[in-house]
């Protein structure tokens, strides 16, 4: 078992590394059945399948971001895209960029 930031932030590390026709070995913080914190190795990417599923948890839950950010910090895991979008009608500073209309030289 693991936390619930380390299980998405590895399942989409690997489908991220799949799309990109790889697999790569990975280490994550676990939860043994007799509650102790250790490391699995796994190996995700092509050909490897992932399965994250809810489990109840009855004690505190351990602080793992610090495996969950550095998943997330992979070169492949996806990262927020940039893009475009429309300033707001009332913004004084705002420019027209109508390119349809012919400009004064």
């Amino acid at each position: 078992m693991t936390t619930d930031d380390v299980a998405s932030s590895l399942i989409e590390l690997t489908a991220a590394v799949a799309k990109e026709g790889q697999a790569e070995a990975v280490s994550i913080p676990i939860v043994t059945s007799d509650r102790k914190v250790a490391q699995a190795e796994l190996v995700i990417g092509v050909g490897n399948d992932v399965l994250s599923a809810p489990v109840e948890w009855d004690d505190e839950e351990p602080d793992f971001s610090s495996a969950a950010k550095e998943l997330k910090n992979h070169r492949l895991y996806p990262q927020t895209q940039l893009r475009m979008v429309e300033p707001d009608a009332d913004d004084e500073g705002a420019i027209d960029w109508d390119f349809d209309q012919p400009t004064e030289a």
